[in-house]
Parts: C-alpha cells; structure tokens; sequence
C-alpha cells in the first residue's frame, strides 16, 4: 500500500532511513532532500511510503521536491524488505502521477551506486538514463604544488553575488545544472547550515572574478571535505589556472584539519577527470540520473 506522508509516519521513516544509511554506508537521502525531509512538510514537498496492507513497517519512502522548472526525486527501500522492486516501483509511479496532477515537467531521480534493479525500477516507470557522476577522494594533505600559490581571497557576502554570478554561468553556460544560477539560487545556498564565505575562493584579475573554489565540509565523524563548485572564466582558461585554485581549496580544507576530500565531476568531462586523477583523485562511486518529462493529467 502506498500512500502520501502524515505526521503519524514521521518515526518509521527515520527508521527506515537509519536501516538504509547502515546497510548501505552512507545517508540515503542527498543534503537537499534530507534538509526538505528535516525541515518538515512545505510548499514544493510531498512524501510517500509504502506499508503492507495488514502491518504498520514502513517498506519504502519516497519523496518529491518541486525546484525552478523541475522536480527532484529521491527513494529509500527497506534493505531487509522483500519485493523491493516492486516497493519501488509503486512509489515511483505514485510521485510521478502527483507531478502530473501538479502540471507535470522534468523530473529527476538521482541513485547513489546504481545496479541493474535500479536500472530496472527506472525503466519500468518511463524513467530514462541521463548525466552520471564520479564521486572522486582523496586523502590530505596534498603535496606542495611546484607552481607559486595562486593569489585568492574569501567570497563576500552580499558584495560579490553578481560578479559571482557573471563567471559562474559563463563558466559553466553549457552544464544543465551549473550554468543556469540565478540570484536566488546563490542566497539560497548562503543559507545553508554548511555555507562558509571563508572557504568560498575568488580569484580576481584586474578587480573582476576569473575563478573560484567554493569549498564545503561535511559533518560526521571524521568530518569530510569537499570541492564544492570550482570555475574559470572561459577568457583565461589554458593558463593553469583551474588546478592552482583546486590546490588553494584543497590546502584550505587541510588546514581546517580535514584528512579526506570529494568532488563529483560528470564521468564525460575528461579533462576534468584526467586533472583531478592527476591530483591523486580516484573514483569513490558513480552516481546515475533517471530522468522524464511528465506531461500534465488535468
């Protein structure tokens, strides 16, 4: 049986989720959707869960969360569940019918190490294959770049959003995620419990912003490091520029006394891939998009 969240189910699906963070090896759910789940029920947001018709244990939940001109998808399977395909499945089709119901558009469904069952899940439901990304790690510290250190300063919050802005998306002006920020989508990311301007990188040249480094750490036990976004003004890039301003947010994280790094770079992007391999990177785990365009029911 699957049906919308209630505030009776709030328990068991924090169950479900520590079972699946056990199993699994990590948090089941991305940062953006576990703060939307935390963060309670709002406008954009849906959940669902999947029980047996005569028990009370939650089987599977799945969540939706409405973004500028898309939705996000995310589900959590009971590691110790049978069926699990099929849980997924209905969960799956019980979110994309709210889409429609809503206007339809684009969704996505993000999996962290995708298998063939996910593969199958997706396709049942008209979900298709999209981007996939190599999480990358390393240790730290990293050694002593030959090059001299690149010149940086730390971000300024409500002084460089639109210079920012600028080099972001011309940077970026052909990724489907990147390169499309808007003012909002930056205030909203200073927002977060995680944002540091410190550890947000700029380098300017002639007082405008050529590149940065925004930089991310991630709670637990031992905290984790991240290479959150790093940019290059496409006017200067092919002078180096990029891997001195990756070694300036790698010592930055080091010296905030973290002992491992990730980044996430799309698995068809090899010059970035070759440079951050060439840095001592490797590929932790890939992560798969499923995506469709749900057309509207009414």
């Amino acid at each position: 049986m699957t049906r919308r969240t209630g505030v009776e189910d709030a328990a068991g699906i924090a169950t479900l989720l520590a079972a699946a963070a056990e199993a699994l090896g990590h948090r089941p759910l991305d940062d953006d959707s576990w703060l939307a789940l935390v963060a309670g029920r709002r406008s954009g947001f849906a959940g669902f869960v999947a029980r047996p018709e005569d028990g009370t244990t939650i089987l599977g939940y799945a969540q939706l969360d409405r973004e500028p001109g898309s939705w996000g998808l995310a589900y959590v399977l009971d590691p110790a569940g049978d069926d699990a395909p099929a849980i997924g499945r209905a969960l799956c089709r019980a979110a994309l019918d709210l889409v429609g119901e809503e206007g339809g558009g684009h969704v996505e469904l993000w999996i962290r190490s995708p298998t063939a069952a996910s593969d199958e899940v997706a396709s049942s439901v008209g979900l298709a294959r999209g981007r996939e990304l190599h999480r990358m790690r390393r240790p730290l510290p990293v050694e002593e770049e030959t090059s001299p250190p690149i010149a940086t300063r730390p971000f300024r919050v409500g002084l460089d959003e639109h210079a920012w802005l600028e080099t972001n998306n011309r940077a970026f002006a052909s990724h489907p995620d990147q390169g499309c920020w808007s003012r909002g989508t930056l205030v909203e990311r200073e927002r977060r419990p995680w944002f540091d301007p410190e550890g947000f990188l700029v380098h300017e040249i002639d007082g405008k912003i050529a590149a940065f480094c925004w930089t991310k750490v991630h709670g637990g036990d031992p905290p984790l490091g991240e290479i959150y976004v790093l940019g290059v003004d496409p006017a200067v890039q092919g002078r180096g520029i990029g891997r001195r301003m990756l070694h300036a947010g790698l010592a930055w994280l080091s010296a905030k006394g973290l002992r491992a790094v990730i980044l996430y770079v799309d698995t068809d992007n090899t010059g970035a891939v070759e440079l951050y391999r060439a840095l001592g990177f490797v590929v932790d785990h890939d992560d798969r998009a499923y995506v469709v365009e749900v057309e509207p029911t009414r």
